[in-house]
């Protein structure tokens, strides 16, 4: 299996993602939507947009390696944010800084679409993040 991660000459930069990956393998692994809730569905992080992320970060990196997975076999994320505007991204942005280290998270990300969203799960959930990977 591999991701080969890129952003082609001519596009939109610099951003903190590649625009495009290109993947081989056989074995599809989609991590449903995340949010910010301990093993438990405790919520965590409450009114924390950053500490959201970063928890929502953590459970899709479960899920990856539930798969036999992680970061690095990647090719596609979407996080959907509440009530999304630019004064955001800074937050945004932290809570994936916050986990980058710790959970291997490849630097630039893989493509990804961040998407504002009018509510999710419940009222107290600000993110979720769905992950899509490329196994043999």
């Amino acid at each position: 299996m591999s991701v080969q991660l890129f952003s082609p000459a001519g596009m939109f930069s610099p951003v903190p993602y590649h625009h495009v990956s290109i993947s081989t393998g056989t074995r599809h692994v989609h991590v449903a939507g995340q949010i910010a809730r301990d093993a438990e569905g405790n919520a965590v992080a409450t009114g924390d947009l950053a500490g959201q992320v970063a928890q929502a970060l953590r459970n899709t990196a479960r899920g990856l390696a539930g798969a036999g997975a992680s970061f690095a076999d990647v090719v596609r994320l979407r996080f959907f944010v509440t009530n999304w505007t630019p004064d955001k991204y800074d937050d945004f942005v932290a809570g994936i800084d916050r986990v980058a280290d710790e959970l291997g998270l490849p630097r630039p990300l893989p493509p990804l679409s961040a998407i504002g969203v009018d509510y999710l799960f419940e009222p107290d959930v600000l993110v979720e993040v769905e992950a899509y990977a490329m196994l043999d």
